[in-house]
């Protein structure tokens, strides 16, 4: 059996990582999109519209904000590609609804576990937030330090690492 597949692709916002994960997708016959997003307000609700509109229909949806590991591990054998857009969204949401503000909290260890072995190829969007200022405020800092320990774990099991700049994939691993 061939080992299933890990690719992380990072990198600033709008800086066109959704774009590229959708043409890793590309080439399976069977995808599931995992969007974290919820729509809270009119911008995101537009934003959510325009992601779905850019998967044209090729992708099975599954809108989870906060289980990542229940829905990886729940994935339909079959399934050759799922990809989750985007996890830096899914951290802020369990900073809000689970107060998840370790590196060991129970959802963010759950997730890790679930991408060691993953039922399928998989390509995981994240955004990277510690390249600016050193943010003001003590729960922005915890945000950036959280992401960044969870964007460094999943890159420790991926196979393939990627950074978009200006729509343009870097390989990095």
């Amino acid at each position: 059996m061939r080992k299933k597949k890990l690719t992380l692709i990072t990198g600033g916002a709008r800086s066109g990582k959704s774009n590229f994960a959708l043409e890793l997708s590309d080439p399976y016959d069977v995808r599931t999109f995992i969007a974290t997003a919820e729509a809270i307000d009119d911008e995101m609700t537009e934003r959510i519209r325009r992601h779905k509109d850019e998967r044209k229909g090729n992708f099975t949806t599954i809108e989870e904000p906060l289980d990542l590991a229940g829905v990886i591990t729940g994935l339909p054998k079959g399934n050759g590609v799922a990809l989750i857009d985007c996890m830096t969204v899914w951290l802020g949401n369990l900073m809000h609804y689970e107060n998840a503000d370790r590196e060991d909290a129970p959802s963010i260890q759950a997730f890790l576990n679930a991408i060691s072995t993953p039922p399928c190829d998989m390509v995981i969007v994240t955004n990277e937030v510690g390249l600016g200022i050193v943010p003001p405020d003590a729960m922005s800092r915890l945000f950036r330090d959280l992401a960044g320990f969870v964007n460094r774990k999943v890159a420790e099991v991926a196979d393939d690492v990627y950074l978009v700049a200006c729509g343009l994939p870097l390989k990095l691993k």
